[in-house]
C-alpha cells in the first residue's frame, strides 16, 4: 500500500522571517491524520530570512536533523556545541534528558532554506549528544547514499532508532530501486524534481508512504532530489 502526501496539503506557517511547510502535524498546524510515519514524526521544510532564527528553546527525548539545502545555520547548544551547518552537511541532535538550543541563519543578507526532521529515539533519557558531517549528494549522484543509521556505518550520523536514510541526487532518465524488508515501511519526502515512483508521479515537497511494499522503483522524470527513510514498524 502506498499513499502520497501532497506538497500543498501540507501545513503552513509564515512569520515573515519564517516561511515553514509541515509534512505532519507540528505546532499551531493540528492534524490528527497526519501524526507521522512510524518513528518519523517531524518533517518542516523551512526558509529564514538574513540576520533571523529561533531563539534558545528547549527538546528532550528526540532525534532531530537538520539538513541544509541552500544557504547556512548557525548551532549554538547547552553542550557548548557551535558550529555552522552548511549545504551537504547532515547534522543529528539527540536531546535525550534535555538541551536547549539556537538555530540562526548564518548569513545577514541570504535567506537559508533547510529541512527539519524529528525521529523518535529508541527509548527515553538518552545522553544528549551531536553529530555532523558533510555528507553531499552531488558527490554519489544518481545513487543512494547513506545519511543516518542506527550504527552510523558508511560514515553517516547515528540515529538512535531503527531508521536507515538515504539522499539521492538523481538525473532524468535514471533509475533507482529499493528493496523494503519483512515489517518495514519507506517513507519518501521529495526535494526537488519530479519522479516516478512504483507508478504514481511525485514532485518538489511530495511524500509517499509505502507499507507492505516489496521495493520501491523509481523513474527520474526531471532531475531530481530525494529523501528516503527505511525503517521499521
Amino acid at each position: 500500500m502506498q499513499t502520497i502526501r501532497l506538497s500543498g496539503d501540507r501545513g503552513r506557517a509564515n512569520f515573515g522571517w519564517l516561511d515553514s511547510r509541515h509534512t505532519f502535524s507540528f505546532g499551531q498546524y493540528l492534524d490528527p491524520d497526519h501524526m507521522g510515519f512510524g518513528p518519523l514524526r517531524v518533517i518542516n521544510e523551512d526558509r529564514v530570512t538574513g540576520g533571523a532564527g529561533f531563539d534558545t528553546h528547549g527538546h528532550a527525548d528526540m532525534e532531530i536533523l537538520s539538513i541544509v539545502l541552500d544557504g547556512a545555520l548557525a548551532h549554538k547548544d547547552s553542550m557548548g556545541e557551535s558550529a555552522v551547518i552548511r549545504q551537504g552537511d547532515v547534522q543529528r541532535m539527540s536531546a535525550g534528558t534535555g538541551v536547549r538550543h539556537s538555530e540562526f541563519n548564518a548569513s545577514e543578507t541570504d535567506p537559508v532554506h533547510f529541512l527539519q526532521i524529528w525521529i523518535v529515539p529508541e527509548r527515553d533519557g538518552l545522553t544528549p549528544s551531536y553529530e555532523q558531517k558533510s555528507l553531499p549528494l552531488a558527490e554519489s549522484p544518481g545513487q543512494f547514499r547513506l545519511l543516518g543509521s542506527r550504527d552510523g556505518r558508511d560514515g553517516s550520523v547515528t540515529i538512535h532508532r531503527d531508521v536507515d536514510l538515504f539522499g539521492a541526487m538523481v538525473p532524468a532518465g535514471d533509475r533507482l530501486s529499493h528493496v523494503i524488508g519483512p515489517k518495514r515501511g519507506v517513507w519518501l519526502q521529495m526535494i526537488g524534481g519530479r519522479i516516478k515512483a512504483n507508478g504514481d508521479t511525485v514532485e518538489a515537497g511530495d511524500g509517499m508512504a509505502l507499507i507492505r511494499e516489496p521495493d520501491i522503483a523509481i523513474e527520474v522524470l526531471d532531475d531530481a532530489e530525494f529523501l528516503l527513510f527505511d525503517m521499521a514498524l
